[in-house]
């Protein structure tokens, strides 16, 4: 059951996403969740406060996503490049929303981003030993999912359309970076 508070979250995400952050006002927000202002100044007593309440989400929702990938079978490497390709989850809303407030004023969100990024790029580091392999994965999976992101915009057309084999084919480029050529 979602609570009032991960309703206007959620609402606070779908504004951002589909219409950027000016749009992301109190009152639409309110109006998206279906709530009074009141009801979202009762949760969230300010912007602010509502940008607060998506950042702990995200770091939230990253620190699954990293426990996630460091205990993936196929190390964390793999999972990264493979999960890259994956939109749509309530980890990549949330992610997207927060990129779309990075490119704002509130440095809070570039210093959260940053942070979950240099956690993912320390999970690989672990995983394939080498800093400058990690930093070639941390790019390919930039690339999958800005790829996969692309796929279902009005630029679809200049997209890769096929992420499960373009994933495949990255995983390959890891083993072989590793030196695990098969």
């Amino acid at each position: 059951m979602t609570t009032a508070r991960e309703g206007l979250l959620d609402a606070l995400e779908e504004i951002l996403i589909d219409e950027g952050e000016r749009a992301a006002t109190l009152d639409a927000v309110a109006a998206r969740a279906r709530v009074s202002k009141g009801g979202l100044l009762y949760h969230f007593a300010s912007k602010a406060a509502l940008v607060g309440g998506l950042i702990a989400r995200l770091r939230e929702r990253a620190e699954v996503d990293a426990h996630e990938m460091r205990d993936a079978p196929e190390g964390s490497a793999a999972h990264y490049v493979r999960t890259s390709a994956e939109v749509d989850s309530a980890f990549d809303r949330t992610l997207l929303a927060a990129l779309r407030l990075s490119l704002g004023t509130d440095s809070r969100v570039s210093e959260a981003l940053q942070e979950i990024r240099a956690r993912w790029l320390r999970l690989i580091t672990d995983d394939v030993g080498d800093d400058d392999v990690a930093r070639a994965v941390l790019l390919m999976g930039d690339g999958l999912y800005s790829a996969s992101l692309a796929a279902d915009s009005p630029t679809a057309a200049l997209a890769t359309t096929d992420a499960d084999r373009d994933a495949e084919a990255l995983l390959r480029v890891v083993d072989r970076l590793r030196g695990q050529t098969p």
